[in-house]
Parts: C-alpha cells; structure tokens; sequence
C-alpha cells in the first residue's frame, strides 16, 4: 500500500514539487516575523516545511516518539496509561497530521483501524519505511489537507492528533467542523497543542524562556519567511477560550482539558520544552471531546 494523494485545495497552493528555491533553502536563515497568513499560505508553507524537515525531525526525535508508541507530548505522556480515546479496539481512528504514523502503529497494534493523514508526503514515507523495514503492512495513509478531509461523512469512530495540523491550520474552526463531520455519533476527538499560554513567552529552554514577553490575547500568527518574504514556516496562536468556542460552535462537547505536568526523571529537552520551564508553567493543552 503506498501513499494516497488528495488534492484538498487547488494545485496552485500545494504545488507537486518544491520550487528549486525552497529545495535548498536554510530555514536558520528565514527571518521571524508576527504577521498575518492566510488559508493557502498557511497550508503552503506547513507542506513545503515538513517535506524539507522530516528526515531531520525523524533523525532526532524517533527515538523518544518511538516506532508504534502513542506519545501525546514532550511531557511524555502515553496513550498506554491515560486511555484519553477511550476504547479502541475495532474501532476506525483517524489520525491528523500523523507525521509518520507512529501513533496509528500503536492503535493498530491494541486492535483499531487506523488511517493516517498528514500533509507532507516525506513524513508519510517514513511511515511506510518503518513498517516496510519490519515486513509489516503499511498503515493505510492518506496525504491531504486537515482542514478539507477527504473522506464522507460519520467515517471514522475516534479522531486524534498529537501536535499535528491544528497549530498549523489557519482556520481551525473549520477544521474542527470537518472532524465533526467524519466522526459517527458518539465520536471522540482528543488533540493535543502548545499550551497557548507559553506563547507569551520566548520559546526558550532556558531561564529567558521564564519572562513573558508578548500578550497571550495577540492572535497574530509566528511565520517564518525566506528571502522573498514567502512564509516558510507558519503556527497559529489561539487562546484556550478560542479552542473551547471552535469546538462547541462545532458541535462538540468539551469533556476534559488535560494540562501535563513535567514528569520526575524527565531530563530530555525538546525545543522551548525543559524541565526547568516544565515544572513552573504548563507546556501542553489536550482537548478530550465528543459529539453528542
């Protein structure tokens, strides 16, 4: 089984192949800006950035996401122990934005039927390598566009995403309302994002990572932009009232907010996520919701 492709917004947001200018292009070097983006921009950059980062997203977090764990967050928190989907087993779960579908290898091991979904065709090919270098069959994967699912509606029993797509969508409302409308009656979705409180403050490791410096309430999105001021790179900030309101106007209903506290024995640091920041503000928001 190889990669099913959809096109969800037209080919001229989501070109085939990356520009030769992208192709090589140093995201170390793209300048940051607070700025508006939009719908196809947003989806653009999140494609093209993924695509160009996925080896080295792979190479240097494989280890801890591991091959067919379900990690929810830097905190470490395991599926395994928290049962936030409720029961799985034969159950159809889509996971968004899945990177390389480490969490559908573990739902599809506990007896579910995963399909795995992400934008980047790179991430998903790190999919099929894991399962192909275990002589496994490959989870079923779908690359598309979270906020136009490609699939009818009440598809799917469980909806999931672990730090995928929704930070990176610009009208998370209507991706909500697309999840809404795949889940059957009695659906779960759970996601987990950056807390939104630590876009306040620089996402450092660090002890400047302590002081807030921006206001919580700007909205305005974090892009990177490359040479020719084109985002490269692009997270939508939304408060925790933001998220709670896309999912009600939804149609869903809120049943849990979990908000991870920094393990003991938790040295790794990943990005802005410390022990040193873990332990004084959260990094982590889950959404556990259900349509009625």
């Amino acid at each position: 089984m190889g990669i099913i492709t959809v096109a969800t917004t037209p080919q001229s947001e989501l070109p085939s192949e990356l520009p030769s200018e992208l192709r090589d292009l140093d995201d170390d070097g793209d300048d940051a800006v607070r700025r508006q983006a939009g719908t196809g921009e947003s989806s653009r950059a999140s494609r093209h950035w993924w695509d160009r980062n996925a080896d080295e997203y792979q190479d240097e977090h494989g280890e801890f996401l591991g091959d067919d764990r379900f990690t929810w967050c830097p905190e470490g928190l395991d599926e395994s122990s928290v049962h936030l989907l409720g029961p799985v087993e034969g159950r159809d779960v889509l996971e968004i934005g899945a990177g390389a579908a480490q969490c559908s290898r573990w739902l599809r091991a506990q007896g579910a039927r995963p399909v795995a979904l992400d934008i980047s065709h790179r991430q998903l090919q790190h999919s099929l390598r894991i399962d192909l270098a275990r002589g496994a069959t490959p989870v079923a994967v779908v690359q598309a566009d979270a906020a136009v699912l490609p699939f009818a509606a009440s598809s799917f029993d469980i909806a999931c995403s672990a730090y995928g797509a929704v930070p990176f969508s610009a009208d998370t409302a209507a991706l909500m309302r697309e999840v809404h409308r795949v889940l059957r009656p009695g659906g779960r979705w759970v996601f987990s994002v950056t807390h939104p409180i630590r876009w306040a403050f620089p996402d450092e490791p660090g002890v400047e990572g302590l002081t807030a410096l921006s206001s919580y309430f700007d909205r305005t999105p974090y892009v990177e932009e490359d040479e020719q001021g084109r985002a490269s790179y692009v997270e939508h900030h939304r408060t925790v009232g933001d998220r709670v309101r896309e999912l009600v106007g939804a149609g869903f209903r809120l049943v849990d907010l979990v908000e991870p506290e920094w393990p003991e024995g938790l040295e790794q640091e990943w990005g802005g996520w410390s022990p040193l920041r873990g332990r004084l503000i959260p990094g982590t928001a889950i959404f556990v919701a259900e349509r009625p």
